[in-house]
């Protein structure tokens, strides 16, 4: 016997909509005129066209202010730039001079040719008067050229006053048309989320939407329709502003707080000379190593070492490419350059993961720490590389040693970030288990956390790799050596053909790290 399942397709018209309940859900929202937008809202739900289906008249006229009084601040600043942009044409068309521009260029040519003039009839030789006539014609016909396209852009005001009307007309139009629209979809937001979802009509919004109208739209209109505008809006008033900090003879902010910091870099360079000078000692030691491994030893046997190491780590492919990008490097003469870059970044990038390494671990258990230590690691990787290599230069000087010390305050941040991802990202319950079969502290960061997080401090640090090449040819501003010094002598003296050999250089020696990196990685991915 075959049992047969009544199946009965529902179709969107059968569903049942407890229209008294979503009507009262509408009116919680909005809280004035809660009639009009139930209507309003069911109609969008009910239209089956892409066209508006209602047109709200208070939005279209109050244009921005009622944007803002529903608590749509997206929306608020379209239409009040769009507006001010309709009001600035209004207002250029209606008591503004658009030919103001071309009117004050034309003077200052007709002042130009007058002075020529003179000259021309105080000059005693003929030669002298034939030159400053001639020049006073030009300057004379380019002024007449000014004043005509002056007296043109004027005589198209009262176009440009009914371009910025049709404009603001259809800016209202529009806003009419489509604000319960975007209202709607704000309720719809509101509904599942009404904490974080503005809704009715709030005195705060009210006021701060008026007060944003009336501080900015004014002064913008102002500033591009009214000849001569005040000069403050032109430029911020520092002078004034540091005489009413410093005194009137107390000079410049800008010089005052310059001299402080100056001096107080000076005397803690000069107090903490010892301890700079045994960081670039120890930052010296490390790249001394790896230049003595790279330079001082045969080229055969060092290219040898990495071309094998590229086989072994990711494939005769990434091999072959290996081999012939250091045969570019070698043949152009660039190899002890090269690997004096090599050496560069390497040290960098052990000094990176020796110290970022840690952190990563202490951010990733502490979240505390995190939050201390995520606005001093966005720094460094915001702030701009010339920027902090003016300090670098006060408290280490300059050479090598302290670019590399620029190179990991620019390169550490991703080892630490991604390290703390991976020792957050290892499961609660592998610990509990690790736990729960004796697993002492340091056992378990050794033998289980590390381990499982691995995939992501290994991205980190080949993250941190790139980082450091990229910064190669920055450090050469302060002295630095490789392949970025050659870069930074062919931008010197404009050499194009030097600039992208030695550029093309950098590009291969980051390529071979890159794909050699990568091919480990990968290859520790598939052996677990």
């Amino acid at each position: 016997m075959t049992e047969e399942t009544d199946v009965r397709i529902i179709s969107a018209s059968d569903i049942e909509i407890d229209h008294a309940a979503l009507d009262s859900s509408i009116g919680a929202f909005v809280e004035k005129r809660p009639d009009y937008y139930a209507a309003a809202f069911s109609k969008i739900h009910a239209r089956t066209t892409p066209l508006p289906a209602t047109f709200n008249l208070w939005a279209a006229v109050l244009g921005p202010f009622w944007s803002s009084a529903r608590a749509m601040w997206g929306l608020f600043w379209v239409l009040l730039i769009a507006e001010i942009i309709a009001w600035v044409q209004i207002g250029r068309g209606w008591w503004g001079n658009p030919g103001a521009e071309f009117l004050e260029r034309a003077e200052k040519q007709q002042a130009r040719a007058d002075e020529l003039m003179e000259r021309a009839r105080n000059a005693t030789e003929t030669a002298d008067i034939d030159r400053f006539t001639t020049l006073a014609e030009n300057i004379g016909r380019a002024a007449q050229s000014s004043l005509d396209r002056a007296t043109e852009a004027q005589s198209g005001a009262t176009t440009i006053l009914i371009g910025g009307l049709v404009l603001l007309f259809v800016i209202k139009l529009v806003h009419g048309f489509f604000a319960d629209v975007a209202y709607e979809r704000q309720y719809s937001r509101w509904r599942i989320d009404p904490t974080s979802t503005g809704s009715g009509v709030r005195l705060g919004n009210v006021i701060l939407g008026a007060a944003l109208i009336v501080l900015i739209a004014p002064l913008v209109v102002y500033k591009f329709t009214v000849d001569g505008s005040f000069a403050f809006l032109d430029s911020f008033p520092t002078d004034w502003t540091s005489a009413l900090i410093l005194g009137p003879d107390g000079g410049s902010l800008f010089a005052a707080i310059a001299t402080w910091m100056e001096r107080h870099i000076d005397a803690a360079a000069v107090s903490g000379s010892d301890v700079f000078d045994g960081i670039v000692r120890g930052v010296r030691s490390v790249l001394d190593a790896l230049t003595v491994a790279l330079n001082g030893s045969p080229w055969p046997a060092v290219m040898l070492i990495i071309v094998v190491t590229a086989w072994r780590s990711a494939g005769p492919r990434v091999a072959v490419f290996t081999a012939a990008a250091l045969s570019y490097i070698a043949l152009l003469g660039y190899w002890e350059i090269a690997m004096e870059t090599v050496a560069l970044v390497g040290a960098a990038v052990v000094l990176c993961v020796a110290i970022g390494i840690p952190f990563g671990i202490w951010f990733g258990k502490s979240k505390r720490a995190f939050r201390m230590a995520e606005p001093v690691l966005d720094l460094m990787q915001t702030l701009p590389a010339f920027v902090y290599l003016i300090p670098i230069i006060a408290f280490f000087g300059t050479g090598n040693p302290p670019g590399i010390l620029a190179t990991i305050i620019f390169g550490m941040p991703p080892v630490i970030r991604l390290t703390a991802l991976g020792m957050r990202g290892v499961p609660e319950s592998i610990k509990e288990a690790a736990v729960a079969f004796g697993a002492s502290r340091w056992q378990l960061l050794k033998d289980v956390e590390i381990p499982l997080a691995l995939p992501s401090i290994m991205a980190g640090v080949n993250q941190t790799i790139l980082m450091c090449l990229s910064m190669v040819v920055i450090i050469s501003l302060i002295g630095g050596g490789g392949l970025g010094r050659e870069i930074l002598e062919a931008l010197q003296y404009a050499a194009k053909g030097p600039g992208l050999l030695g550029g093309f250089a950098i590009l291969f020696v980051a390529m071979v790290i890159d794909r050699i990196v990568q091919g480990a990685f990968s290859r520790d991915d598939k052996s677990h």
